[in-house]
């Protein structure tokens, strides 16, 4: 009875020292749409089986509310992990001194050559300061179905578009569905016109603030977006809907196309199986070099995160071919490890293709600009698309946020 009862002890204590032994690793997240949500608890899972000394408490929170909050997580008590993005968004913490510099998981696991595509993307000043996962296309998702109901091809040049959009506005069909209720959607707009207008150079110079809002070179880009907006190819009220809102006016064929990302593509309803096409952003000048949007989703650790030494555990995990194939097999979307396997998949198949010929990437307006534009140049676009006839007035607006953002003289 006394050896039972030592052994108990005994058990007892080794239970006692493994619990204390037992870290905490806090992850603050903002993939909380259905297909992200469901990959990264089983990410999380995984990691800790494979970590069973590490619990992770795990926060998810919405988009648009995360924005706005991890500026407040990062300054007062941050947790050990957070999703970012790429571009200036990542660019922003790192000049605030509120991410941590992870080039040493860079170079023990030899990052740059199993991801080549991201490596520029997550460096600044030669360091590194995060993880990226994934990446994803943007182009036009159209209905298939539709478009060969009313003899339509897959328009290739701007004039062929403009005739698509003519033809299904004649025939009492929506042609582009958007919601600019939070913005960005608009930004993609922007973005794709600027790029074909002005090319991937202009394009950047402007994200850095080295270009004049007033330039008649961005006045051509809204020439170019007035073309849609003025005859009404938009989606009525858009404002008032965002981007999820405005999804079923495409899936109940009251649209027929939406400019967005490849994210929207696990929420594409079974019955419209075989129906949903994808096609590149039409070209506009044909001496302009085709660039992408490409944006590209990270983890990082926060500089004043408390339990950095299993961040970079998770950071390390968050890197490999294996669970990088395993979280884009979910989302639907390319990996940053050129190891991992992308899905086989309709939509991404045509991405991998596009991004693969494109003469280079862009992130995304309100990652590749400073915060404050980014906030206040999206206004702008939301406005033009309602009250185009306030051009001048924007323009104007936005040169002045552009002059204090990047304080040119």
């Amino acid at each position: 009875m006394k050896k039972i009862s030592h052994l108990l002890i005994g058990a007892f204590a080794f239970a006692a020292v493994s619990f204390a032994q037992a870290s905490t690793l806090v992850i603050n997240s903002d993939q909380a749409d259905p297909a992200p949500k469901k990959a990264f608890q089983e990410v999380i899972q995984k990691f800790e089986a494979e970590n069973p000394d590490i619990k992770v408490k795990y926060n998810l929170y919405d988009k648009e509310g995360y924005k706005t909050a991890i500026r407040n997580w990062l300054a007062t008590s941050p947790p050990d992990v957070v999703f970012w993005y790429a571009g200036n968004r990542m660019k922003t913490f790192v000049d605030r001194g509120m991410f941590e510099d992870v080039s040493d998981i860079w170079k023990k696991e030899d990052l740059k050559k199993l991801m080549p595509s991201a490596t520029a993307a997550m460096t600044i000043k030669g360091k590194q300061y995060g993880i990226p996962y994934t990446y994803y296309q943007w182009g036009i998702y159209y209905r298939k179905d539709i478009f060969a109901k009313l003899g339509l091809d897959v328009p290739k040049t701007w004039d062929e578009f403009l005739a698509v959009n003519a033809k299904l506005k004649a025939n009492g069909v929506t042609p582009i569905t958007i919601g600019t209720k939070y913005l960005w959607p608009a930004a993609g707009w922007f973005d794709y016109l600027d790029l074909r207008v002005n090319g991937l150079k202009f394009h950047m110079d402007l994200m850095d603030g080295k270009v004049a809002y007033t330039d008649p070179r961005v006045r051509k880009v809204f020439q170019y977006w007035d073309e849609l907006v003025k005859p009404g190819y938009f989606l009525e009220n858009h404002a008032s809907y965002s981007w999820q809102e405005a999804q079923p006016f495409l899936y109940n064929g009251k649209a027929a196309m939406y400019l967005i990302g490849n994210f929207i593509t696990p929420n594409f309803p079974k019955e419209l199986d075989g129906k949903i096409g994808f096609f590149q952003f039409p070209i506009i000048n044909s001496k302009v070099p085709v660039a992408e949007d490409a944006p590209m989703d990270t983890v990082h650790i926060p500089t004043r995160a408390k339990n950095k030494k299993d961040a970079r555990k998770f950071l390390e995990f968050m890197a490999r071919a294996d669970n990088q194939t395993l979280v884009n097999a979910a989302l639907l979307q390319i990996p940053t490890n050129i190891d991992a396997h992308a899905p086989d998949n309709v939509f991404l198949n045509d991405g991998v293709k596009m991004l693969k010929a494109a003469s280079g990437t862009s992130q995304f307006y309100d990652r590749d600009t400073s915060p404050t534009m980014a906030r206040e140049g999206m206004k702008g676009f939301q406005e033009f698309m309602v009250k185009p006839d306030r051009l001048d007035a924007i323009l104007k607006r936005l040169e002045g946020v552009r002059k204090r953002s990047f304080d040119v003289k």
